[in-house]
């Protein structure tokens, strides 16, 4: 494994998203999860991604099951900010007070007296980012949290967040067909030295080449209501991931490590996250790490992949982002 820095943390080139292990994605197996999480340590991926409202609280409790006797080998990121309400309706709580709340309530799920790194997974306007940072430093100062990062923030906010306190880590979706923290959120962060923490890199499994349509997937998996799934997006995305299909075989790689190495080739400071729950896609995942990409194959799919047809959200989904 390759290792890359994040704050003042060594973690893996390749983390591991555990989403999926709870819901949005299909049924799972919490035998085959956690022993996805542990080959996970085993094959030298230290960083675990996690938040306190997948499953409404499954997840961490999930992940804190896998990684027990086993802490020490493991740079564990969790998330709050989104509340949970019946259904599938969610609010958006940055403040300072549910900061501190939140905190707690993961710490026990997880069973564990730290989390290395802490996001705040949606803000919400009304709320100043300096007040929630400011909550977010005093956990730093409790020794409840090592390092704080953002997710899914503009660049204007960063720069406000960080004037508070040094951010280690942004969490956006960047993808090949994901790209639009190239123009300025991603200078942003290298501006401040944030690190780049990239979700669904691979397009929510999109470019892996193995969807032409939602029929095949479970009746609550979420993507069969993504716009990107949907009609004439779906048509045009198509024609984007046999442009993947057509280089991977070039490169002499599967399109899903394609996709990951294209990533790893952007940056040091980028560091991808892909999610599943099942082994043998984690070993075709860390497959990417020995992939290396030209300057000219970089640029190829730069140039030949234009952005995804469709938003990544549904509406009130979209509404959430960039805040």
């Amino acid at each position: 494994m390759q290792y890359r820095k994040l704050g003042s943390l060594k973690v893996s080139a390749l983390g591991l998203g555990c989403m999926g292990m709870s819901e949005f994605y299909g049924p799972a197996d919490e035998h085959e999860s956690i022993a996805t999480i542990r080959r996970a340590l085993d094959r030298g991926v230290n960083l675990l991604d996690t938040a306190d409202m997948y499953g409404r609280g499954h997840n961490e409790q999930l992940v804190g099951r896998a990684i027990r006797g086993r802490r020490d080998q493991v740079v564990l990121a969790t998330k709050f900010g989104i509340r949970r309400g019946e259904g599938l309706d969610r609010g958006v709580d940055s403040s300072p007070e549910y900061a501190r709340q939140a905190i707690e309530a993961s710490l026990r799920r997880l069973g564990v007296d730290h989390v290395d790194l802490y996001y705040l997974h949606r803000r919400n306007p009304a709320v100043p980012i300096e007040d929630t940072v400011g909550a977010m430093a005093a956990l730093v100062e409790a020794g409840k949290v090592r390092q704080i990062g953002l997710s899914e923030v503009n660049a204007d906010t960063l720069r406000r967040a960080h004037a508070v306190h040094p951010v280690a880590a942004l969490q956006s979706e960047y993808s090949l067909w994901t790209r639009n923290v190239e123009a300025e959120i991603l200078p942003a962060a290298r501006e401040l030295g944030v690190t780049l923490v990239a979700y669904s890199p691979v397009g929510r499994g999109f470019l892996t080449g193995t969807i032409a349509s939602t029929e095949g997937l479970a009746a609550d998996d979420f993507r069969r209501f993504n716009p990107r799934f949907q009609g004439d997006n779906l048509a045009r995305n198509l024609r984007l991931v046999d442009t993947v299909r057509r280089v991977a075989a070039e490169v002499g790689c599967t399109p899903v490590q394609l996709a990951l190495a294209w990533l790893l080739a952007k940056g040091d400071d980028i560091l991808p996250i892909p999610g599943t729950k099942r082994v043998k896609y984690l070993e075709e995942n860390l497959g990417a790490v020995d992939v290396t990409l030209t300057a000219e194959q970089v640029r190829v799919l730069d140039e030949a992949l234009p952005a995804a047809a469709g938003d990544r959200y549904d509406p009130t989904g979209m509404r959430t982002l960039l805040q």
